[in-house]
């Protein structure tokens, strides 16, 4: 089982547009930051998490041309907005490509992508079968996922677990009986979206505080701002356990 972390910046990215900070004018690769998505392959299943506006990048950067299903945690764009990138996968696959997340999900992709819906559908529109979930687990060809509620401020979104793999991002709020789901997994992605508090977002001292609680074996930082500081100092100051994410970044679980 692999996870691969296509992006881990904020909804901004990093560099951000017009921003001279000593993080988006750094030299470092490391902290160059497209919008966060993630692909997890298990036994030969590809499930994308989330299709930011830097999907087509992302998988051309990876050599990506399978994609089995993608679990939305929320439908801001920075999370949806390249769904329309799918458009080769279906080509390649000569199949629709599941979508899956809550009711409520669901409906704004349909809105978002009415011309993907519509009865007068023109030639080489992306072909998406959307699939309304409750938080139960499920399975894609075999592997079963459980979604993990969270709350993004006061919207109610969804981490995912797959295996002994967890993934939350967007995230201000988890309660201990959805911490319970991620108990026992190896690796953790998590969202850590600055040093000061957010109204939205886990900190880096609130993110600290979760992976202790949780337990991996390690963890991962993701949906990160210039606001954190730079890879190489923020690296020196984590827990032997817990490592900034990069993006593009190959992990084994």
């Amino acid at each position: 089982m692999f996870v691969r972390l296509l992006g881990t910046g904020t909804s901004q990215g990093i560099p951000i547009i017009g921003c001279h900070c000593p993080i988006c004018t750094s030299t470092d690769e490391r902290d160059h930051r497209l919008r966060t998505s993630a692909l997890v392959e298990v036994d030969g299943v590809n499930i994308l998490i989330d299709a930011g506006p830097d999907l087509r990048q992302q998988l051309l950067r990876c050599g990506v041309t399978r994609l089995d299903a993608l679990l939305l945690t929320h439908e801001h764009k920075d999370h949806t907005g390249g769904i329309d990138d799918v458009r080769p996968i279906n080509f390649l696959m000569k199949t629709p490509l599941n979508i899956y997340g809550q009711p409520r999900v669901m409906k704004a992709i349909r809105n978002d992508y009415s011309y993907a819906f519509g009865p007068d559908q023109y030639p080489g529109v992306p072909q998406l079968v959307l699939n309304p979930l409750q938080p139960e687990p499920f399975e894609v060809k075999g592997v079963e996922v459980i979604p993990v509620k969270v709350r993004h401020m006061t919207l109610p979104i969804f981490g995912y677990r797959i295996r002994n793999f967890g993934y939350i991002t967007d995230a201000s709020f988890i309660s201990e009986t959805e911490k319970k789901k991620l108990m026992g997994v190896k690796v953790l992605v998590i969202n850590a979206l600055r040093r000061e508090q957010h109204y939205s977002h886990f900190n880096l001292e609130q993110a600290l505080a979760i992976i202790e609680e949780i337990k991996p074996e390690r963890a991962y930082l993701t949906h990160v701002s210039h606001r954190l500081g730079k890879y190489v100092d923020v690296s020196q100051e984590l827990p032997q356990n817990v490592f900034l994410g990069i993006d593009n970044q190959l992990i084994e679980v």
